[in-house]
């Protein structure tokens, strides 16, 4: 057998992928999903139909389940801060739905023939840190073995069916909000290759273990018309999902997204991760303005993130106190763009 690997490794030498860069591409799984029938449940108000951040089951006309399921390898190399990650990103898919997530079933693989088992304890450990900051109860899990080390958790929680933040209802003449900056899958491709500097890995890190509960809790409080969160699809991906079916188009300005410092260095230097060209191929052909960009723009706008931040649309009469919240509660947050009356379309512009 094997020796088994000691506790101090760098957790993503082990893995092919890292976080939510992990991800299937978008084409992919739209042609795995397509043609799928259930019944019709008349209580099911958001479903996987609906390209929607999580799933939402009315109880009654005042309460409903929201449900969601987010797992991925590593995208640090330290067990705990790992953990820490998974949770805080598959609790974001109910905070971007305006939910309050209550309980956590983890989802555990791991290669227990080459890995100290030590290093799951502690990546546990770091999950439960998250889960306790968010106030929700760990109630189980399941585990089986591989030959890579993947983690996260299905959450369950609750909504107000009538407060259901979607991520296809923005209005026309609305402030387009990003809660955190862009940068972490060109982050985690730099550390890969070991050329990611302290000040940019201590930034992504920072962000990725921030909770998105308070600035869910600022875009309720300000009547968000729509809301999701940022994640493996990237900025592009996660916008174009909400132009579709909705009344209104987007236009995002790149010189307005935070970005973690070292992002556009990464870029240009070609450490783009390979779910930029999965999301880029699936979404460029319905943005308008890619090709006046520079190629490092382009690749910064469909880089995949990990536990990214909220991107929501609110009135211009709110949005200036929204960032002033967001903002004193430590987030690097912006205004990136504005929705307009171009149904279905997205711009981009420097």
């Amino acid at each position: 057998m094997k020796e088994k690997i000691d506790m101090d490794i760098r957790l993503t030498e082990y893995t092919k992928f890292s976080g939510c860069g992990a991800k299937l591409g978008p084409g992919l799984l739209d042609k795995a999903l397509c043609g799928l029938v259930q019944p019709n449940y008349p209580e099911l108000i958001v479903g996987y139909a609906a390209s929607d951040d999580a799933g939402v089951f009315r109880l009654n006309d005042e309460l409903a389940l929201v449900q969601t399921i987010d797992f991925f390898p590593p995208i640090v190399d330290d067990p705990i801060t790992f953990g820490k990650i998974a949770a805080a990103n598959a609790l974001s898919d109910i905070y971007s739905m305006g939910g309050k997530p209550l309980t956590a079933v983890s989802v555990v693989l791991f290669p227990q023939s080459k890995m100290n088992i030590e290093v799951l304890r502690k990546v546990m450990e770091g999950g439960l840190i998250s889960l306790i900051d968010a106030g929700v109860a760990l109630v189980g899990g399941h585990s089986i073995e591989d030959d890579e080390i993947k983690f996260g958790f299905s959450i369950s929680g609750i909504i107000n069916p009538k407060r259901i933040m979607r991520n296809n209802t923005i209005e026309q003449n609305e402030i387009l909000i990003l809660s955190k900056p862009l940068g972490t899958g060109l982050i985690n491709t730099a550390l890969r290759a070991g050329m990611a500097s302290d000040t940019s890995l201590k930034k992504s890190i920072e962000e990725m273990t921030r909770l998105n509960r308070i600035a869910s809790e600022i875009a309720l409080s300000a009547n968000a018309s729509a809301c999701t969160d940022v994640t493996g699809f990237g900025l592009l991906g996660h916008a174009a999902e909400m132009v579709c079916g909705s009344s209104a188009g987007l236009t995002i300005h790149f010189s307005e997204i935070p970005l973690i410092d070292g992002a556009i260095e990464y870029a240009r230097l070609g450490l783009i991760p390979a779910g930029t060209y999965r999301n880029r191929e699936f979404r460029e052909k319905m943005v308008n303005g890619l090709s006046t960009l520079p190629t490092f723009a382009g690749d910064i706008l469909f880089d995949p993130q990990t536990s990214g931040g909220l991107l929501f649309s609110v009135s211009k009469e709110r949005y200036q106190e929204v960032l002033v919240r967001l903002k004193e509660t430590g987030h690097t947050a912006n205004a990136i763009g504005e929705t307009t009356n171009e149904i279905g379309v997205i711009r981009v512009e420097l």
